[in-house]
Protein backbone atom coordinates (compact mmCIF):
# COMPACT_ATOMS: atom_id res chain seq x y z
CA UNK A 1 0.00 0.00 0.00
CA UNK A 2 1.33 3.11 -0.86
CA UNK A 3 0.10 6.69 0.53
CA UNK A 4 -0.66 8.05 -3.68
CA UNK A 5 -3.97 7.11 -5.92
CA UNK A 6 -4.51 4.35 -7.92
CA UNK A 7 -2.98 5.41 -10.87
CA UNK A 8 0.18 6.52 -8.92
CA UNK A 9 0.54 3.64 -7.23
CA UNK A 10 0.12 1.50 -10.89
CA UNK A 11 3.19 3.70 -12.04
CA UNK A 12 5.18 2.28 -8.98
CA UNK A 13 4.09 -1.04 -9.50
CA UNK A 14 4.70 -1.29 -13.11
CA UNK A 15 8.22 0.57 -13.49
CA UNK A 16 9.47 -1.84 -10.12
CA UNK A 17 8.65 -4.88 -12.55
CA UNK A 18 10.95 -3.34 -15.26
CA UNK A 19 13.74 -2.07 -13.22
CA UNK A 20 13.60 -6.05 -11.55
CA UNK A 21 14.68 -6.55 -15.09
CA UNK A 22 16.87 -4.22 -15.96
CA UNK A 23 19.84 -4.41 -17.99
CA UNK A 24 21.26 -1.75 -20.10
CA UNK A 25 23.39 -3.57 -22.92
CA UNK A 26 20.31 -6.39 -23.08
CA UNK A 27 16.90 -4.00 -22.45
CA UNK A 28 13.79 -6.30 -21.26
CA UNK A 29 10.71 -5.06 -22.50
CA UNK A 30 7.30 -5.43 -21.20
CA UNK A 31 4.09 -5.19 -22.74
CA UNK A 32 1.07 -3.24 -20.60
CA UNK A 33 -0.86 -6.57 -20.65
CA UNK A 34 2.28 -8.69 -19.19
CA UNK A 35 3.19 -6.00 -16.51
CA UNK A 36 -0.87 -6.10 -15.63
CA UNK A 37 -1.05 -9.48 -15.28
CA UNK A 38 2.20 -9.54 -13.29
CA UNK A 39 1.08 -6.86 -10.74
CA UNK A 40 -2.75 -7.98 -11.20
CA UNK A 41 -3.65 -4.54 -11.85
CA UNK A 42 -5.75 -3.23 -14.57
CA UNK A 43 -4.64 -3.48 -17.93
CA UNK A 44 -5.78 0.08 -19.11
CA UNK A 45 -4.49 2.07 -16.34
CA UNK A 46 -1.10 0.16 -16.64
CA UNK A 47 -1.07 1.59 -20.15
CA UNK A 48 -2.20 5.02 -19.15
CA UNK A 49 0.63 5.18 -16.63
CA UNK A 50 2.83 3.90 -18.95
CA UNK A 51 2.01 6.31 -21.78
CA UNK A 52 2.25 9.26 -19.40
CA UNK A 53 5.41 7.85 -18.51
CA UNK A 54 6.92 7.57 -21.72
CA UNK A 55 6.01 11.04 -21.93
CA UNK A 56 7.96 12.34 -18.87
CA UNK A 57 11.04 10.43 -20.20
CA UNK A 58 10.68 7.28 -17.04
CA UNK A 59 9.98 4.68 -19.75
CA UNK A 60 10.77 4.41 -23.52
CA UNK A 61 8.00 2.25 -25.64
CA UNK A 62 8.42 0.26 -28.88
CA UNK A 63 5.83 -0.60 -31.01
CA UNK A 64 5.18 -4.04 -32.63
CA UNK A 65 6.29 -7.47 -32.29
CA UNK A 66 8.94 -7.45 -29.51
CA UNK A 67 8.55 -4.25 -28.36
CA UNK A 68 6.89 -2.98 -24.79
CA UNK A 69 8.40 -0.69 -22.15
CA UNK A 70 11.71 -0.43 -20.62
CA UNK A 71 13.31 2.39 -18.34
CA UNK A 72 14.62 5.26 -20.46
CA UNK A 73 17.63 5.74 -17.82
CA UNK A 74 18.61 2.83 -15.26
CA UNK A 75 17.13 2.61 -12.03
CA UNK A 76 19.62 4.81 -10.21
CA UNK A 77 18.87 7.93 -12.20
CA UNK A 78 14.99 7.89 -11.42
CA UNK A 79 13.72 8.60 -8.29
CA UNK A 80 10.39 7.84 -7.09
CA UNK A 81 9.41 11.75 -7.46
CA UNK A 82 9.56 10.72 -11.01
CA UNK A 83 7.02 8.10 -11.47
CA UNK A 84 4.52 9.69 -8.81
CA UNK A 85 4.94 13.08 -9.84
CA UNK A 86 2.48 12.83 -12.98
CA UNK A 87 0.28 11.33 -11.23
CA UNK A 88 -0.49 12.99 -7.77
CA UNK A 89 -0.95 16.75 -6.74
CA UNK A 90 2.45 16.96 -4.34
CA UNK A 91 1.15 20.17 -2.22
CA UNK A 92 4.21 22.68 -1.37
CA UNK A 93 2.20 23.61 1.68
CA UNK A 94 -0.49 22.49 4.09
CA UNK A 95 -3.25 24.33 4.65
CA UNK A 96 -5.23 24.50 8.27
CA UNK A 97 -6.73 20.89 9.00
CA UNK A 98 -9.56 23.14 10.56
CA UNK A 99 -10.39 25.19 7.32
CA UNK A 100 -9.88 28.48 6.71
CA UNK A 101 -9.88 30.47 10.12
CA UNK A 102 -10.92 27.04 11.70
CA UNK A 103 -8.18 27.18 14.53
CA UNK A 104 -6.94 30.18 16.74
CA UNK A 105 -3.85 28.52 17.13
CA UNK A 106 -2.64 29.81 13.68
CA UNK A 107 -0.77 28.06 11.47
CA UNK A 108 1.51 26.39 13.88
CA UNK A 109 -1.13 24.52 15.86
CA UNK A 110 0.15 21.03 16.85
CA UNK A 111 -1.75 19.29 13.62
CA UNK A 112 -0.86 21.75 11.02
CA UNK A 113 2.90 21.17 12.68
CA UNK A 114 2.25 17.22 12.16
CA UNK A 115 1.05 17.57 8.78
CA UNK A 116 3.49 20.04 7.65
CA UNK A 117 6.43 17.30 9.02
CA UNK A 118 4.33 14.32 7.29
CA UNK A 119 4.14 15.78 3.89
CA UNK A 120 8.02 17.24 4.00
CA UNK A 121 9.09 13.57 5.14
CA UNK A 122 6.77 12.03 1.97
CA UNK A 123 8.89 14.70 -0.57
CA UNK A 124 12.03 13.59 0.52
CA UNK A 125 11.11 10.51 0.32
CA UNK A 126 10.39 10.78 -3.04
CA UNK A 127 12.92 13.09 -3.92
CA UNK A 128 15.52 10.74 -2.54
CA UNK A 129 14.48 7.33 -3.32
CA UNK A 130 15.53 5.95 -6.54
CA UNK A 131 14.34 2.97 -8.11
CA UNK A 132 17.14 1.09 -7.88
CA UNK A 133 16.88 1.97 -3.72
CA UNK A 134 13.33 1.12 -3.61
CA UNK A 135 14.75 -2.19 -5.64
CA UNK A 136 17.07 -2.77 -3.14
CA UNK A 137 15.07 -2.12 -0.07
CA UNK A 138 12.70 -4.93 -1.28
CA UNK A 139 15.02 -7.82 -2.07
CA UNK A 140 16.34 -6.87 1.63
CA UNK A 141 12.77 -7.56 3.21
CA UNK A 142 12.23 -10.14 1.61
CA UNK A 143 15.78 -12.19 2.44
Amino acid sequence: MTPYGKVAHAALCATSLIAEHYDAKHPVRFSSQQIAKRRKLSQAIVAKVLTTLSQTGVVVGMPGPGGGYTLARSPEQITLLDIVAPFERLELSVSCPHGEGGCDLGENCPLYQQLDKFRLDVTDFLEHTTLQGFQKSIVRNTE
